[in-house]
């Protein structure tokens, strides 16, 4: 009986989580907009010409021969469903701290309550890395495409559950977009460019990055057939962190309240 009403109360907070996503008009209208203002940027202001740059979680060194265009592509698709997903992961705490409050009142639990807000951040996750991944085709065709969705969808949950960390830990909205900002746009937006990374010094700092899996991910899958299973494992260790630091600080906020 307490499991089914466990499942009830997931349920009818995950409603209500997602109910709150969808008024505010601003969110959907980010996650349609913002990935193509960056794909048209993109196809506008790159080049065909080809450029070669290295695939350092390739234990053989791989170095692709990729047009400027395609890379730059792939490179911003990650840091676009990265930068979406933080943001969405820090709303999703932040907005429903007054409400989550009286649901503790009311008899859920915070985990509950946490659980609710993963549901919900993986549907959009999930939502916007199907409409980038199918979007690429306009553009050129993934050798494995499975992948590379999947390298999307990593990049989803990795910077999602840094979104939640971030809303757990601050309580001003403005601090919380600050952090996610600074970096979103350092890593996933700047040093996982793999044309940087391959003149890169201090390669190692790049390494220890969480978009750097994602971003290994996505290009291996997009331009090589080169299997990507270890690198999938350190992108979910990254998310599950982040995931678990999460839950652990918001269950310790609430349980005081």
């Amino acid at each position: 009986m307490e499991n089914l009403m466990r499942k009830i109360r997931l349920y009818i907070s995950s409603g209500m989580v997602l109910r709150m996503i969808l008024r505010k008009r601003i969110i959907p209208l980010l996650l349609i907009v913002i990935p193509s203002a960056f794909f048209y940027m993109v196809y506008l202001t790159t080049s065909e010409r080809i450029m070669p740059f290295e695939v350092a979680s390739i234990a053989d060194k791989l170095i692709l021969q990729v047009s400027e265009r395609n890379s730059s592509f792939v490179f911003f698709a990650v840091a676009t469903v990265g930068f979406l997903s933080s943001y969405i992961g820090l709303s999703l705490i932040q907005e429903m701290v007054d409400v989550n409050k009286r649901l503790i009142i009311c008899g859920y639990h915070p985990i509950e309550l946490m659980g609710s807000s993963f549901l919900v951040l993986l549907v959009v996750i999930i939502f916007v890395s199907t409409y980038i991944s199918l979007s690429m085709l306009l553009f050129f065709t993934p050798v494995s495409f499975a992948g590379f969705f999947i390298s999307m969808v990593m990049s989803g949950l990795t910077y999602g559950c840094y979104g939640l960390l971030i809303g757990s830990v601050f309580k001003g909205e403005l601090e919380g977009i600050l952090l996610i900002v600074l970096l979103a746009n350092i890593d996933a937006g700047w040093l996982q460019n793999p044309l940087f990374y391959s003149g890169a010094q201090n390669k190692m700092i790049i390494q220890v990055l969480p978009a750097y899996y994602p971003s290994q991910m996505a290009i291996v899958s997009a331009f090589s057939s080169y299997s990507t299973t270890k690198i999938l494992f350190g992108s979910i260790a990254y998310f599950c962190s982040f995931g678990a630091l999460a839950a652990t600080i918001y269950y310790q906020k609430m349980k005081k309240k």
